[in-house]
């Protein structure tokens, strides 16, 4: 049964979309890799909201923005993310985090793995009522199948 996870991090104020744009373009491929390698990720985006805005649609302007990492995985949430610390963590979480609100005390996240936990699943819109109060989190599942029996069904 997969899980999911809906990390909302508020920007600090006065943070660009350029600047987040810029960061995660760079680590693209590598985020993209170490899913791959994790094999545990049913699906994962990154979206950027913009609080100041009715639709929460970012604007070209400023705004009161927020990151949004949402994913779907198999598995122990404190294994997932640590998974994700150890082959992101120097580079896209470290590039990450300084454009965060709070983000410079998990620096660098290798060294506060724990900490990065905690500072996740507070974060994490998936659980907390009155989302968490819904049948899984209130993801559907159209399959109860893991990343790994998927894959190892493909061939």
């Amino acid at each position: 049964m997969a899980s999911p996870l809906t990390l909302i991090m508020p920007l600090i104020p006065g943070t660009t979309l350029d600047e987040i744009i810029r960061v995660v373009a760079k680590y693209t491929p590598d985020i993209s890799k170490a899913v791959k390698n994790i094999g545990t990720v049913h699906y994962a985006r990154v979206m950027v909201f913009d609080r100041s805005t009715p639709n929460l649609q970012p604007g070209l302007t400023p705004g009161s923005l927020s990151l949004a990492i949402i994913t779907e995985y198999d598995g122990d949430f404190n294994a997932y993310i640590q998974d994700f610390v150890v082959a992101l963590g120097e580079a896209f979480f470290d590039a990450l985090l300084p454009l965060v609100v709070g983000g410079k005390a998990l620096l660098p996240t290798i060294d506060h793995i724990p900490e990065f936990e905690k500072y996740v699943m507070i974060n994490d819109a998936s659980a907390h009522p009155p989302n968490s109060l819904q049948e899984n989190n209130g993801l559907y599942e159209a399959y109860p199948y893991t990343v790994q029996t998927i894959l190892a069904s493909c061939g």
